[in-house]
C-alpha cells in the first residue's frame, strides 16, 4: 500500500513538474514575461527590454545580470556614431592603458538572427568574434553592444539592402531614415532587445573621449539589475 502512494506521489510530481516546464524556461524564466534589466553608469541609467524571440540570448543575459557578472565591468570600447561595447569580465579592475575586448566565460551562443529584429538605434546586440574563426556567426558568451549608429536615407539603405540582398520593411526603413541605427551590421550580429528608456545616455558614452584600441580614457563603469514591469 506504502509502495502504491509513493509511486502515485512520484508521478503526481512529475505531473506538476512537466507543466511548469511548459511555462518556465531555463533558470526559471517564463516564457511568456517580459524582462526588463536596468544598466547603471556614471552617465546616466539605461532600460532595455530583452526580446522573447531570441531565447537562448535572453536567459543567458538575464542568468549573467542575476550573478552579478556586469557588475563593475567597462564600457571598454566605444566608437562614435556607431556603437558602445561592453561585458568583458577582463574589464573589472582593469589598469589604464591596459588592451581589453578578448574575455569571455569559455563559451559562445548559438545565433538567434530574427527578421524583425534590427539594429536600429538603442539595439542590444551580442558581440562575436570574426567570421573567419566563427563561421556560424555564435554570439559571445557575455560581451554585447548597444547601437547608436547614424540615420540612413531610402538611398543609402537602398545599397545595404543591394550588398545584403535583405529587403526592409517600410517601418524599418523609416525608422532607420529618423531614428537612425547600423543597417550593415543585420543578419551577421544576433540582436536581442533593445533600449526603452535613456537613449540620451548612449549618446553620451559615445562622445567621451578614447585612446588605443577606442577605450575610454576615463573608465565607464556598469552595473545591471533586473526590474519588475
Amino acid at each position: 500500500m506504502m509502495t502504491k502512494k509513493i509511486c502515485f506521489l512520484v508521478a503526481f510530481l512529475s505531473f506538476l513538474m512537466g507543466v511548469s516546464a511548459q511555462t518556465v524556461g531555463k533558470q526559471g524564466v517564463s516564457k511568456d514575461k517580459v524582462y526588463y534589466v536596468k544598466i547603471e553608469t556614471s552617465y546616466g541609467n539605461m532600460v532595455v527590454k530583452l526580446y522573447n524571440e531570441t531565447p537562448l540570448h535572453r536567459d543567458n543575459f538575464l542568468k549573467l545580470v542575476k550573478e552579478g557578472t556586469y557588475n563593475g565591468v567597462l564600457f571598454h570600447r566605444v566608437i562614435n556614431q556607431f556603437m558602445i561595447q561592453g561585458g568583458d569580465p577582463n574589464s573589472r579592475n582593469a589598469k589604464p592603458g591596459q588592451m581589453l575586448g578578448d574575455g569571455d566565460l569559455g563559451y559562445t551562443i548559438p545565433a538567434e538572427f530574427v527578421p524583425g529584429l534590427y539594429h536600429k538605434k538603442g539595439a542590444l546586440a551580442a558581440a562575436r568574434q570574426a567570421d573567419q574563426v566563427n563561421p556560424e556567426k555564435r554570439s559571445s558568451s557575455c560581451q554585447f553592444y548597444i547601437v547608436q549608429g547614424n540615420k540612413w536615407d531610402a538611398e543609402k539603405l537602398k545599397m545595404v539592402e543591394q550588398r545584403s540582398g535583405r529587403k526592409y520593411s517600410k517601418e524599418q526603413a523609416e525608422v532607420y531614415a529618423t531614428l537612425g541605427g547600423t543597417p550593415f551590421l543585420d543578419g551577421d550580429y544576433t540582436v536581442f532587445g533593445e533600449v526603452v528608456e535613456g537613449m540620451d545616455v548612449i549618446d553620451k558614452i559615445a562622445a567621451v573621449q578614447c585612446g588605443p584600441m577606442d577605450r575610454p580614457l576615463e573608465d565607464v563603469k556598469m552595473k545591471m539589475t533586473i526590474i519588475e514591469r
